[in-house]
């Protein structure tokens, strides 16, 4: 995907919006704005709650494995979306393994704060002019 990127971008007319279909992980969306894409779309935020994942800035949470089935923890710390606030891991996993839709819809809204928060974040970054120090800070702390 990068390698093609590269290849177009310098094609595309100055001043034009550049646009890119389909980003879906979150490192992808912060490389893909790093390359010089201005907008973009990702199907994941509401896509991957089917199979149990959640993102967080740590990386992606797989809320069907077992280990959350004693977690009292919300999906993040420091998130302020309704999902992390009210419902912590142990619920949220014992949703998505009794296949109740609550878990899809709780999954779907942490997911969808999270992706907003992600690119409002680093369109702060732009403005302020430290997105170099943001990616790396970001980057450092995400795991694939």
């Amino acid at each position: 995907m990068f390698a093609m990127i590269e290849a177009t971008l310098p094609h595309l007319p100055a001043g034009k919006p550049r646009y890119l279909m389909g980003v879906g992980l979150p490192h992808d969306l912060v490389e893909a704005v790093t390359a010089g894409l201005t907008c973009s779309t990702a199907s994941s935020p509401p896509a991957t709650p089917a199979n149990g994942t959640l993102f967080t800035h740590q990386g992606r949470l797989r809320i069907r494995n077992a280990g959350y089935a004693e977690d009292y923890r919300p999906v993040e710390e420091a998130c302020p979306c309704q999902t992390c606030q009210q419902y912590p891991r142990a619920y949220l996993r014992h949703l998505f393994q009794t296949n109740e839709i609550l878990g899809l819809r709780l999954a779907t809204y942490h997911n969808l704060h999270f992706f907003l928060s992600l690119m409002r974040t680093m369109r702060q970054a732009i403005i302020a002019g430290n997105f170099p120090t943001w990616q790396a800070q970001f980057l450092a702390g995400y795991q694939n």
